[in-house]
């Protein structure tokens, strides 16, 4: 599938003709048979799922669950050990408000400055809680982490290791596999940020072999409003629901209840379903495509826009090392949202400011930064498009 047939699959393009969006890192745009697939269910079902035995529930829960099984071969988990959620934040949070039981006074938990608010502020507040340690991995001279700087912090009181797979910012891939070889030897439980990174490149959590693992819907070309939780069944089954109602429940009465079991026992309440069911197209369209595409295709973009960004006097990128397609950068004495709101003058998209990672911008000793986030459906033309208007921006604020 060449690049025009992807983009013309997204109607964004037929309608913005002009548009050069490079903020996919925020939100990816939709195509349109995730957009046919969530108005299909409105329009020729709306039933609610697992509930129901006549036809349409059934019809509804089918293609309901057949999202969970798709999304468990698409990251080679088993579909019990796929849980749907609000989004990435919210599955982040439900591993630290259930996990919390099992972290006691004077233990320690590792994360980064690298990390997205959701990967790093849940964990703050069960230390705090729960009289634990938060433990940050040194990053290198490249802010990067690495293997190294892990030893260094990991130690027989780890309980926790919650890192970014794919930095939002900076674009470096954090190496994972490792790392949890590693803190499993501590017996310690690891938990993988991967919504930067799993549209962008294959995932097998077996072969990562990490415990838990968060992405949302709407950064793999999916509806808004569904997360991704993956857990190791045995630590889901151990673990107690957060919340409390419909659906999770076995058997209840006036003094006690019984859980169902998971995936089951964290999904409280009617879901979102027409917006899990839009997300099976969005898992199909990536594996049509396939990630040997995807890869090259934003590598080649990046590395093209990344060497002709570097030769603008006055611009002064972050992440000249990243391993995924970002650049996160700045025009030297411009504050990142006028630059930004220049930019959206020539229809260039980028985004400007903390990114929800304000950790990284202290780390880099910038009030906030640009960031220009590539994916499928960008060409050549947006990343001239883009150096064109950086240097008409620089230029713009050089005369004051």
């Amino acid at each position: 599938m060449n690049i025009d047939k992807i983009k013309s699959l997204f109607p964004i393009f037929k309608i913005n003709k002009e548009i050069v969006y490079l903020d996919s890192a925020a939100s990816s745009l939709k195509p349109q048979r995730v957009i046919d697939a969530l108005t299909y269910y409105y329009a020729n079902n709306g039933s609610n799922i697992h509930r129901g035995v006549y036809k349409l529930a059934s019809i509804a829960t089918d293609a309901f669950e057949l999202t969970r099984k798709n999304l468990a071969t698409f990251i080679n988990a088993l579909e019990n050990e796929v849980i749907f959620t609000k989004g990435t934040t919210d599955s982040l949070n439900i591993i630290a408000e259930s996990y919390k039981n099992f972290i006691n006074e004077g233990d320690e938990i590792i994360t980064s400055e690298l990390e997205h608010h959701s990967s790093m502020l849940p964990w703050q507040q069960v230390a705090i809680e729960r009289k634990a340690k938060l433990v940050y991995v040194p990053l290198d001279s490249d802010h990067k982490i690495t293997v190294e700087n892990f030893k260094k912090v990991l130690t027989d009181k780890t309980k926790v290791v919650a890192l970014t797979h794919v930095s939002n910012v900076l674009g470096y891939e954090t190496p994972i596999k490792e790392i949890a070889f590693l803190a499993h030897q501590k017996n310690a439980i690891v938990i993988l940020d991967a919504a930067q990174s799993i549209s962008h490149m294959p995932i097998d959590v077996k072969d990562l072999n990490v415990d838990f693992m968060a992405f949302s819907s709407h950064k793999m070309y999916g509806p808004n409003g569904v997360g991704v939780l993956y857990g190791k069944y045995e630590l889901l089954e151990k673990m107690p629901p957060v919340e409390f109602g419909g659906e999770m429940v076995h058997l209840t009465n006036k003094e006690n209840a019984t859980w169902k079991v998971p995936p089951y026992k964290f999904e409280a309440g009617t879901p979102d379903v027409a917006d899990v069911i839009a997300l099976n197209e969005a898992v199909s369209l990536i594996n049509e495509i396939g990630f040997k595409t995807i890869m090259e295709h934003e590598e080649k973009l990046h590395q093209y826009t990344l060497e002709k960004m570097s030769k603008i006097k006055g611009v002064n990128i972050f992440n000249q090392k990243a391993d995924h397609a970002i650049i996160a950068f700045n025009i030297n004495d411009v504050h990142p949202h006028d630059v930004a709101s220049i930019l959206d003058q020539y229809n260039v998209c980028v985004r400007a400011g903390h990114h929800c990672a304000q950790l990284v911008s202290k780390a880099l000793n910038q009030p906030s930064t640009l960031r220009a986030s590539f994916a499928i459906y960008n060409t050549y033309e947006d990343c001239d498009k883009l150096v064109d208007a950086v240097i008409k921006a620089r230029d713009f604020f050089n005369q004051f």
